[in-house]
C-alpha cells in the first residue's frame, strides 16, 4: 500500500503525463495519426476546434483513448502506478520529475487565474 506521499507524487506524476500525452505540442506527433484537427469559423469571428478520429479498428480505438482525458488519464496512472511498484528505483526519478511538473502546472494555472 502506498503512503500518502507516495500517492501524491503518483497523483501529480499521472497528472502531468496525461497532459503531455494529450495536450502538449511535443507530443503531437503521438497524436496525429489517430486525429484530424478541423478549425471552423462561427458566425460571431471566432474559431471551433473539433477532433475527428481518424480509421477504424483498433487505429480507431486508440484515436478514441487519445481524445479522452479520463481513458488516457486510467492508462497513464495505470502505467506509472505499476512501474513505480514494479521497478521502484528506475521509476522514482521519473515520478519525481512528472510530479513537479505537475505541481509547477497547477501553480502556473492558479497564478494564471489570479493575475488574469
Amino acid at each position: 500500500m502506498l503512503n500518502p506521499f507516495e500517492f501524491f507524487l503518483l497523483f501529480l506524476a499521472s497528472f502531468r503525463l496525461t497532459r503531455l500525452i494529450m495536450y502538449d505540442t511535443i507530443t503531437a506527433f503521438i497524436r496525429k495519426p489517430f486525429h484530424d484537427i478541423i478549425e471552423e469559423e462561427l458566425p460571431d469571428g471566432t474559431t471551433r476546434t473539433f477532433l475527428i478520429v481518424k480509421g477504424s479498428g483498433i487505429k480507431y480505438w486508440i484515436g478514441e483513448l487519445l481524445g479522452c482525458y479520463w481513458c488516457t488519464g486510467i492508462w497513464c496512472s495505470a502505467f506509472v502506478y505499476i512501474g513505480y511498484t514494479i521497478w521502484p528505483y528506475g521509476f522514482k526519478p521519473l515520478v519525481c520529475i512528472f510530479a513537479i511538473a505537475g505541481c509547477s502546472a497547477l501553480v502556473e494555472a492558479i497564478v494564471e487565474k489570479i493575475l488574469s
